[in-house]
């Protein structure tokens, strides 16, 4: 059911209910009165009657009294009857000729007419009088009044339920204004506006709706525009990954050309040399410390070489695993940089992946180089731990700590190893530890990558 519908009922019980009870009050003050005024009447008049009666019966017998009635004729709200003490009727007074031939409804008679007052009066001469209240016609006046009521009761419900629909209709008109604003929202009209609506309570809720509308269209353009940023964010990280996996392919191929090829080649024209220094021996001076030069040359190259392939890909990972590619690391510094009291404490576990193992191996490899060549360090403390979820990996040093524009545009060996961590569904924190020096630390989950 309709809003104004439902007020138009509410109207219209109120009405129908305050005419009920009007009308019910009416009945009650019509009965209670008219009770009142009949039993005075019939008594005044029963009173007057029967000694006016008893006079004149003595006086000059029936037919003077008969003749007094006559007069008299009829007494309002009163039938009057002379008669014999036999039985025989000598008078009765004449019908009303108020409102003749009409009558009150019965239903009605008997809720209003009491109980008809009758008062018998014993004359001289063998008669008596009666006198008997008779109420038809007040009734009918109760009546008459009561429709006349009613009908007003009706007309008024009419013209107030009329005024009160046409005040609702004009009240709720802005609210189908709403409800189609509502629903173009709904159907995702976000530009959907209201009009200025007539009212102040309307006119408020149409403000409210053209506020909420509004906050509604931003925040979803800021969500698209946030999504699209997400969507070209992952796009530039897959392309990200795919980079580093390309460049980790190259990486690695470069290092095994260097592994199989050159440095194959290098120990073949070192093998050359020494072969040529041996033959010259002591004949020819000058082409002996030309092939020994060479020798020397190559095994400097050589030495070079192998310390550079560990910088390009950890080969050593395919055979040794982690765990004995990391001590061939901390090995392989300590012997550039005896001064340096290097520790490696790990815990690594056997099935680690690829993925997750070389991004172990790239961090400790960043904080070696940072520590050692930057730093200034004279001790560094790296540490790899595992439980069941992850790998954490630490490295610490006593150094100078991070430079003031460490993080500034350029330096992308630590932001490299970030979006590497990152990619891994990783963390990756590098800062100043409490004691000086810097820690370098991340923790990988085991799931991440194969």
């Amino acid at each position: 059911m309709k809003l104004r519908t439902r007020l138009n009922l509410v109207v219209a019980g109120l009405t129908v209910t305050f005419a009920a009870v009007l009308i019910g009050e009416e009945i009650r003050s019509t009965r209670l009165s008219l009770r009142e005024e009949i039993a005075a009447g019939n008594r005044v008049a029963s009173q007057l009657l029967g000694r006016l009666a008893a006079i004149y019966s003595r006086d000059g017998g029936a037919d003077q009294v008969h003749r007094f009635l006559d007069e008299l004729g009829r007494v309002r709200a009163n039938d009057i009857m002379l008669e014999t003490d036999a039985g025989d009727v000598l008078y009765r007074s004449p019908p009303a000729t108020y409102k003749a031939g009409r009558s009150a409804p019965a239903w009605f008679s008997r809720l209003l007419a009491p109980d008809a007052a009758r008062n018998v009066f014993a004359l001289p001469g063998g008669m008596r009088l009666t006198v008997q209240a008779e109420v038809s016609r007040a009734v009918l006046d109760a009546w008459d009044d009561l429709v006349r009521l009613a009908a007003l009761a009706a007309a008024m419900l009419i013209v107030v339920n009329g005024l009160a629909l046409w005040l609702v209709d004009r009240a709720l008109a802005p609210f189908p204004v709403i409800a189609a604003g509502l629903a173009r929202i709904e159907s995702g009209d976000l530009g959907a506006r209201l009009p200025p609506l007539a009212g102040h309570e309307a006119s408020a809720m149409g403000a409210a709706f053209n506020r909420m509308a509004q906050a509604v269209e931003d925040k979803v353009a800021a969500e698209r525009k946030a999504r699209d940023a997400e969507l070209k964010l992952e796009e530039r990280r897959e392309l990200a990954r795919i980079v580093d996996q390309r460049l980790e392919e190259e990486r690695r191929a470069i290092a095994h050309e260097l592994h199989d090829e050159f440095g194959q080649s290098v120990t073949a024209i070192r093998a050359l040399a020494q072969a040529i220094a041996m033959q010259a021996g002591t004949r020819d001076a000058g082409t002996r410390e030309t092939a020994e030069l060479i020798s020397s040359e190559a095994a400097r190259l050589y030495d070079n070489m192998h310390g550079l392939i560990p910088r390009l890909t950890p080969l050593a990972l395919d055979t040794l695993g982690l765990a004995g590619t990391l001590e061939n690391l901390v090995r392989d510094w300590q012997r550039r940089f005896p001064a340096v009291a290097l520790n490696l404490r790990q815990e690594i576990p056997a099935d680690l992946g690829p993925s997750v193992a070389l991004a172990i191996y790239r961090v400790v490899q960043e904080g070696l180089i940072n520590a050692l060549r930057h730093a200034q360090a004279t001790r560094v403390e790296v540490a790899v731990s595992a439980d069941l979820e992850r790998i954490a990996v630490s490295v610490r040093d006593d150094g100078v700590g991070l430079p003031a524009d460490w993080a500034r545009a350029g330096h992308f060996g630590l932001r490299g190893l970030a979006e590497r961590v990152a990619q891994l569904g990783g963390t990756f924190c590098v800062a100043n530890g409490a004691a000086g020096g810097v820690e370098l630390g991340a923790a990988i989950p085991f799931g991440s990558a194969a």
